[in-house]
């Protein structure tokens, strides 16, 4: 290094005098020392800004995949409800018909008890079949559980 620096100052040493080489030399050496300081500070700072983005890098996807489980779960909660609901609401709709035929038949019996429908029953067959099926088919589903499940649900 000293022999590649004096070549280009041996122009210089030709030109100038003694003390004033001394001090020139001097001053290239400090900007040198200098210069690699300041090139190592820089260095320091770039690997410094590359383990903070690194680190943040990690934290990021540590974050994402929490964030991507809690939305798995959270999907797979509401496919849960969901089904329940179409349970319910299959559930719903057989006790809303269950109601219908029991209020049909307190209507019909209501209707019987108050003469209204007397002329109905002794007119014949028809009539009698029509309140034992009724009745019949209501006792049926009063003994049959609820049975509903999201599989059944499924279109």
């Amino acid at each position: 290094m000293d022999s590649s620096s004096s070549g280009t100052t041996s122009s210089t040493i030709q030109t100038s005098s003694g003390p004033e080489e001394s001090l020139m030399e001097q001053r290239k050496r400090k900007r040198m020392l200098s210069n690699r300081e300041s090139a190592r500070r820089s260095r320091m700072k770039k690997q410094k800004l590359l383990d903070d983005l690194t680190a943040q890098v990690n934290q990021l996807k540590k974050e994402n995949n929490e964030i991507v489980t809690s939305v798995s779960i959270t999907t797979q909660h509401y496919l849960t409800v969901e089904a329940e609901n179409s349970v319910l609401r299959a559930q719903l709709d057989e006790l809303s018909h269950r109601l219908d035929s029991l209020n049909d038949i307190i209507g019909f019996l209501d209707n019987t008890d108050n003469g209204i429908s007397s002329n109905v029953l002794s007119s014949g067959p028809e009539s009698d079949d029509f309140l034992v099926n009724h009745i019949n088919m209501n006792m049926f589903y009063m003994n049959q559980p609820l049975m509903a499940s999201s599989d059944a649900l499924l279109y």
